[in-house]
């Protein structure tokens, strides 16, 4: 007999078990179902495991470089081992909290296994049946394995199985120049590897405009790290204790040898698996689920959160996905996902912090628009760091003043572009943020700055 719930919520990434505890607190009787680790993606083999070994690469890079700042340390050595542990410890205790969290709340029942759809609103768990009022797909995704000549034939790392390493590759293939292979081929580099990065695309992070590209370019090559550009017809093949990868590039050698190969060109989502077909859920040609702005499906009462509708693919706007979809349920909200602004971050380092268009992308729209742009040299906070790579980089709308878009690559980064958020959420002119007083010494108080020697684009 099927158990029948107010709300069935599938997979507990970062939007499943918020959206789940604030409609139990509504009064709705909630189903939540895990077929794997609680806690999706980011707590598992993304942010939170990765961000944690960065912490531990740019200890040791710091490390190094120790005598720069006046101090002396010594011969420095990463124990893999420690470094794995270390990140085990962060990454499991979320993993933990959020199965606790959930086992805790009540009117949240809590079901483990594989769930299929048998109907619009029921999925089958083995012998159990859910039946929902409401029912929110958040399956999240996992990496992307094309089929490439010999890659039969030779071992393979993921973001995931990267999760496993507590050893130091010799040499490490990385296939992927964007942001999961950036971080992994200069974390590991700093760990004490040898990295070669491999990219079909004529530049690294081609979603990026082009002065991005050159710059986290120059930042690997200064840490030694070999970077292979246009790289078309890749074949892998055994060599020895590793492999082999022939390349078909503008420069250098044609073919590469290392002793482990990481694969990192995308991701797709988890929803081949979930019968989706027997729901009548209409997905696009790559598999993530079809939704409208306020992330309903083509099923009525059925929702897909996260990942898997293929509208944000970042921590943060999946969270936004539950926001969104709580707000117009329990408050008559009327929000919408093409409200937000873009807004994320390459955590290499210096990281890459980004929010709205780039300046390619505001050019395309046949705006008029003003560029500013200033060297991370020329920033006080970097200079005092000793982190100078980089450069800060706003583009504003001319007629309008509004700012459509910031890059801030360089030492906090990351931190430092959010502060441009409210400004553009309220649209507000550029020049009220140019005449606003910032605190000494931060990179953030270069913004006005940069706002004041706007320059036509």
């Amino acid at each position: 007999m099927a158990q029948h719930y107010d709300a069935v919520i599938i997979g507990t990434g970062q939007s499943g078990p918020p959206l789940a505890a604030r409609l139990a607190g509504a009064g709705l009787h909630v189903a939540i179902v895990e077929r794997g680790k609680f806690g999706g993606t980011c707590v598992n083999n993304g942010c939170i495991p990765t961000k944690t070994l960065v912490a531990s690469a740019y200890a040791a890079h710091l490390a190094r470089r120790a005598a720069d700042y006046g101090v002396d340390t010594g011969p420095v050595r990463v124990d893999m081992k420690r470094v794995k542990a270390r990140k085990d410890e962060v990454s499991g205790r979320s993993n933990r909290g959020v199965e606790k969290w959930m086992r805790s709340t009540p009117n949240v029942a809590v079901h483990e296994g594989h769930a299929r759809f048998v109907g619009p609103h029921a999925v089958q768990l083995g012998a159990e049946v859910l039946e929902g009022d409401r029912l929110f797909i958040n399956v999240g995704g996992r990496p992307l394995v094309p089929a490439m000549p010999g890659l039969d034939r030779v071992p393979c790392l993921t973001n995931v199985t990267m999760m496993d390493v507590d050893f130091l590759p010799e040499h490490l293939l990385v296939i992927g120049g964007s942001y999961i292979g950036l971080e992994f081929g200069q974390m590991f580099r700093r760990f004490g590897s040898r990295v070669t990065i491999v990219e079909m695309g004529p530049r690294l992070i081609g979603r990026e405009d082009e002065d991005v590209s050159r710059a986290v370019e120059e930042i690997l090559a200064l840490e030694g790290i070999d970077v292979r550009l246009n790289a078309e017809c890749l074949a892998m093949e055994p060599e020895g204790s590793g492999m082999a990868v022939q390349l078909g590039c503008d420069s250098g050698a044609p073919r590469v040898s290392g002793s482990h190969l990481l694969l990192a060109v995308g991701r797709v989502p988890n929803t081949d698996d979930l019968g989706l077909d027997q729901a009548g859920i209409e997905t696009d040609a790559r598999g993530f689920i079809v939704v409208d702005d306020e992330l309903r499906t083509s099923v009525p009462g059925v929702w897909a959160i996260g990942d898997c509708n293929g509208r944000g693919a970042f921590t943060h706007t999946s969270y936004n996905d539950y926001e969104v979809v709580a707000d117009n349920l329990l408050n008559d909200a009327t929000r919408k996902v093409t409200d937000r602004i873009i807004t994320y971050a390459l955590f290499i380092d210096p990281p890459l912090g980004r929010i709205g268009m780039t300046e390619a992308q505001a050019r395309r729209t046949g705006r008029h628009i003003l560029v500013g742009k200033r060297p991370m040299s020329h920033v006080g906070r970097a200079v005092e760091k000793g982190e100078t790579q980089g450069f800060m980089k706003i583009v504003v709308d001319a007629e309008s003043k509004e700012i459509l878009g910031a890059t801030i690559l360089g030492t906090s980064g990351d931190e430092a572009v959010q502060t441009l958020t409210d400004a553009m959420y309220a649209k507000l002119p550029y020049t009220a943020v140019q005449h606003g007083v910032r605190i000494h010494p931060t990179v953030s108080e270069l913004i006005p700055t940069v706002l004041g020697e706007m320059q036509p684009g």
